[in-house]
């Protein structure tokens, strides 16, 4: 391994400010099926997952906003899923199979 392979240059005088780029995350592939499951957290706190929507990252992030409103609460974008808070299944499956998404409500 050179130095080179070592080196965390920051800045160099004739460059300017040199930015490491880190790989951009794919979205993993999928079966078509869209799956909403029941997460505990900790403190007996629920969410509801969907994973499975094949879209990239700034059009997921849209749909979760729209998702977050249509159930009144909050949520985030984590690793290509959308996490709701409580026990919205009902609601977020029959929000998706309006916009032509095949659901199944995954787990127990």
């Amino acid at each position: 391994m050179s130095i080179e392979d070592r080196s965390t240059l920051v800045f160099a005088s004739g460059i300017g400010r040199v930015k490491e780029e880190k790989p951009k995350a794919e979205r993993p592939q999928g079966d078509g099926v869209v799956r909403i499951q029941l997460k505990r957290l900790g403190g007996g706190k629920m969410a509801s997952v969907v994973t499975g929507i094949p879209l990239d990252e700034d059009a997921l992030k849209d749909l979760a906003r729209t998702l977050k409103q249509k159930c009144g609460v909050g949520g985030s974008v984590k690793d290509f899923n959308i996490e709701i808070q409580g026990d919205k299944r009902n609601i977020l499956k029959a929000e998706l199979e309006k916009k032509g998404y095949t659901v199944k409500l995954a787990g127990g």
